[in-house]
């Protein structure tokens, strides 16, 4: 399918009217729950309080900023999407939305979440949001994702902001604290996609996307999940003893990354043809871990400030 088409026309056998749903498939939603939950943790982990219709207007608008930078991610990938299976069913390649539909789209809530999150809270927080939209959309979209096998090393910044947006949001500043939770998305998004990656290489070959996999080979690619999970696993524990952590998050942190750190070795431990033999088994568990791992983290950062208030959380 031609960029022409994709811009222009819609696949035959579907409405010429796209759906609500297929608009909202167009703002990541799955994608979109990570950036929402992140940004809440660093809402109410910072030192300061809420008004809770304050809170719950940054986080909808942070919520909004993040589905406008997937539209504009799937606006510029079209092509790429439609011939790789894992995104192929997307709203552009499955023909529902055009690609100037979904560029307009984008724009338009881009512009709005941003300057609605101004006004809600502090130019700060809405600094970080276009700059975090730009990010994802011109730097990684645009440039590094088909450049260079580094992509979503640098790239991954675009998703490690929003819990320094919620920060920002209520303090109206940056703090360490701010800037480690930035870090702990930061390294986990290379071993995330890199796991990702392995089982799904003939994709990207398909895509002429040069993911690591690709430009360097899948023992290659083992041994960088190896390494960046280490870096992971330091940085983690390290957060559990700052003014965000405490005994609960620092518990968590250590059986996390422990069990983080024995997928890496049984990653990197294995060669072609066993993982072949039991379909990836290894690398689709690490990567569902991986899932989980983030989540965890910022479930156990968001406990220890809801508990601090009664004398249980934080040191």
């Amino acid at each position: 399918m031609s960029d022409a088409s994709l811009s222009t026309t819609k696949v035959q056998g579907f409405e010429d009217e796209a759906t609500f749903g297929d608009f909202f498939a167009l703002l990541k939603p799955r994608v979109m729950t990570l950036v929402v939950f992140t940004a809440f943790v660093g809402l109410i982990a910072a030192p300061v309080s809420v008004h809770p219709v304050v809170g719950f207007a940054a986080i909808l608008f942070i919520a909004v900023g993040g589905g406008a930078s997937g539209a504009l991610n799937m606006w510029w990938d079209a092509d790429m999407d439609a011939v790789m299976k894992r995104t192929a069913k997307r709203p552009i390649p499955a023909g529902k939305v055009t690609r100037d539909e979904a560029f307009a789209f984008g724009m338009a809530l881009s512009g709005f979440s941003v300057v609605m999150l101004g006004l809600a809270t502090n130019l700060l927080a809405a600094g970080l949001l276009a700059f975090t939209i730009f990010f994802y959309v011109v730097i990684y979209t645009m440039w590094l994702k088909r450049w260079t096998p580094q992509n979503i090393v640098i790239g991954g910044a675009a998703g490690a902001f929003p819990p320094m947006i919620g920060w920002a949001a209520a303090t109206g500043s940056v703090s360490i604290e701010a800037v480690l939770m930035f870090c702990l998305t930061f390294m986990w998004t290379p071993p995330h996609f890199w796991a990702l990656a392995l089982f799904t290489k003939m994709d990207y070959d398909n895509a002429q996307v040069p993911m690591l996999t690709v430009t360097h080979g899948r023992r290659s690619t083992r041994v960088h999940i190896l390494v960046y999970t280490v870096l992971l696993a330091a940085l983690a524990i390290g957060l559990g003893f700052t003014s965000v952590g405490g005994p609960l998050y620092l518990a968590v942190a250590v059986v996390l990354n422990l069990n983080f750190l024995k997928g890496a070795v049984d990653i990197v431990r294995r060669d072609e043809t066993a993982a072949e033999a039991d379909k990836y088994l290894a690398e689709r568990k690490f990567f569902k871990a991986s899932l989980l791992y983030l989540f965890a983290h910022f479930g156990a950062i968001a406990a220890e400030a809801l508990l601090a208030p009664y004398g249980l959380g934080g040191w």
